[in-house]
């Protein structure tokens, strides 16, 4: 479904990924771990548009896309869940959630899509008239997610969706990320909770410093003593 060769991008004169290359097949949970400062938000935006990379590929459905505007890419299916929510805390939790059809002209499906989005998420139905900032964290996340759906992604990109938030909202969120995969959505997960990511997804990729230094199954990655001890919290492995 995407693959992404040898790309390379940064900030102006600052580069940020060298030479990264992974693949996403249909129907898979692929997470994306790393420290801080690895480059992972910035491969992200680099998939969906927001920077352009400065060499290789990025192949998603069989097409080339890494000149594509954003919208074009958004069209296609491929949806980014930011890191840090990007909700618009003035508007209401409906109108965030409409900006998440800006693309569509199907004004029945999105109507249609909205109501499936109220029953995945009912306090979003509840708090659908009032500002976005009265929301919690989680329920931002919610809101967050609820938008991206409204897209009808294929593939669902996911920055950090836990980051900040209480255990239980944490639980919360990768119970929604198995239920959105179990529905047909392909996952892209960039995730701070190593150990949570890896038991929900099929593959994984370990990132270092703008490049991939490991790659393997999921369940490899949790067994994997030198990753335990880098970010699974030390310890002999699975």
């Amino acid at each position: 479904m995407l693959e992404i060769r040898d790309i390379e991008a940064g900030y102006g004169r600052i580069p940020v990924l060298k030479g990264v290359s992974l693949e996403v097949k249909d129907g898979e949970i692929i997470t994306l771990i790393g420290g801080n400062g690895a480059g992972k938000s910035t491969l992200m935006k680099t998939i969906c548009g927001i920077l352009s990379p400065a060499a290789g590929s990025i192949v998603y459905g069989g097409s080339p896309i890494h000149r594509k505007k954003p919208s074009a890419r958004v069209k296609r299916g491929l949806v980014l869940v930011p890191e840090g929510r990007r909700i618009l805390k003035r508007m209401s939790v409906y109108e965030n959630l409409l900006m998440g059809a800006y693309v569509r002209r199907d004004k029945a499906g999105v109507q249609t899509d909205m109501e499936e989005v109220y029953n995945r998420f009912p306090v979003l139905r509840d708090r659908r008239n009032l500002p976005a900032d009265v929301l919690s964290g989680g329920e931002q996340q919610m809101l967050a997610i609820g938008r991206a759906l409204l897209a009808r992604p294929r593939l669902l990109m996911m920055d950090e969706p836990s980051l900040g938030l209480s255990p239980i909202l944490v639980n919360r969120i990768f119970s929604i990320i198995n239920d959105l995969h179990r529905s047909g959505i392909t996952i892209l997960l960039v995730e701070q909770n190593a150990q949570k990511a890896l038991k929900v997804a099929d593959r994984g990729y370990v990132m270092e410093t703008g490049r991939i230094v490991m790659c393997d199954t999921a369940e490899c990655l949790l067994s994997s003593k030198s990753l335990h001890d880098a970010y699974l919290g030390g310890g002999e492995g699975c």
